[in-house]
Formats: C-alpha cells, sequence, structure tokens
C-alpha cells in the first residue's frame, strides 16, 4: 500500500490490536516505498538476485547483471539466450543462474505472461509466479507487497516477521507460520501495513 493512502489502515489497526497500535505510536509515520522503476520482469529478476544476501553484495550483482546488457536493462529473450559464463561474469550463483535463466525462458517463450498481473486477486499472481524455479510463495508475496503495492499481504514465512511478533507480544519461542496467520487475524485487511511496522520494530 502506498503510504500517502496509509490513513484508514491505521485507523483500522490502531483500533483493532493494541500491542501493535503500540509499535505505531513508537514508529511513526508510515513510509513503505513501491518499486515501481523498470518492468515486472526487472522486479523479479532482482528479488531472485537479493535472495539469502546482504543488501550491498546483492546490489552489486545485479547492478553488474545489468550492466551486461544494452541500456543497463536486461529483457527476457537476451537473457535466455545469453552464455552462462557471460550471466556468471556478474557475480551470480549457479542456482541464481538457474532460476533467472527458468524466469526468463517462461517469459521469453510466453508462457509466463506478467502484463496482467495488476488485475489478478493476490493468490492467483502467487500461484502464478510460483511455476519458477526459485520463486517461491514468500518471493512471491514481496512482489504483491513492494511492486503492486496490495495492501493485505502477510509474509507468514517471513523470519522477520516471527521475530518481531515474537518479541513485540511476549512469546516464549518464535512464532510458526500458522500462529503468524492466527495473530494477524485483526489486522486484514491492511496485513501489509501491518508487516511494515513489525519490521521497522526490530530496527528500534
Amino acid at each position: 500500500m502506498p503510504a500517502a493512502n496509509h490513513r484508514p489502515a491505521l485507523a483500522h489497526l490502531n483500533r483493532a490490536d493494541p500491542i501493535l497500535a503500540g509499535l505505531i505510536r513508537r514508529i511513526g509515520p508510515y513510509r513503505m516505498e513501491l518499486r515501481r522503476s523498470g518492468t515486472h520482469y526487472d522486479a523479479l529478476v532482482r528479488s531472485i538476485v537479493f535472495q539469502q544476501l546482504s543488501g550491498k553484495a546483492a546490489g552489486t550483482i545485479h547492478r553488474r547483471f545489468c550492466e551486461l546488457f544494452p541500456g543497463k536493462r536486461p529483457r527476457a529473450q537476451d537473457v535466455a539466450s545469453s552464455s552462462d559464463d557471460r550471466l556468471r561474469s556478474a557475480g551470480l550463483s549457479r542456482q541464481k543462474l538457474a532460476y533467472v535463466r527458468d524466469l526468463s525462458a517462461r517469459v521469453a517463450e510466453g508462457s509466463l505472461p506478467l502484463a496482467h498481473l495488476g488485475r489478478l486477486a493476490d493468490e492467483a499472481i502467487i500461484e502464478h509466479l510460483v511455476q519458477v524455479k526459485g520463486i517461491g510463495r514468500w518471493t512471491a508475496q514481496m512482489f504483491l507487497m513492494f511492486r503492486l503495492g496490495r495492501p493485505d499481504v502477510l509474509p507468514e514465512l517471513d523470519l522477520g516477521v516471527q521475530a518481531a511478533i515474537q518479541r513485540a507480544y511476549g512469546l516464549r519461542v518464535r512464532p510458526t507460520p500458522r500462529e503468524v496467520v492466527r495473530i494477524g487475524t485483526p489486522w486484514h485487511p491492511y496485513a501489509s501495513v501491518a508487516s511494515w511496522y513489525l519490521w521497522r520494530s526490530l530496527e528500534e
């Protein structure tokens, strides 16, 4: 959800969950930034590159990868036709190279259309994207939140969300994904906003 449209979400969350309301008071204004530049394909490539890496290291690899292509804008067709050696020169691991190749081949051949994603429901988008090697439910949820700006995504598999809930709610152990879903029930239809505040709470 874009930050400019946050007022109804904050009003709902403050009413629905006193613990989350306390986080909102401490953290202050909602400032989620969406990644609108480039295409959906660009955003998915970026998400694959950034998996399980620090932001700085992933950013360097992603920049080098983009620099391999005209205008620093890789297209699915160009990536699919590039050699492994060329793509790995950017710093991609063999595993991530396989993931980027699978995504690129599907987009290039038309078996994974992306232009229509904005018209689909959240779960339909997740089902569409997890066909790709290396794109699981978590990656698809990040796409929903930070690319499409969907307001009601609860990334129950996210370790940061789990850790923030454990701390904020005084749990003895980190909650399971099922427990995250249960605890987050009152946050709907603004679970994305709640998740953003949980992530920020870990920085306090």
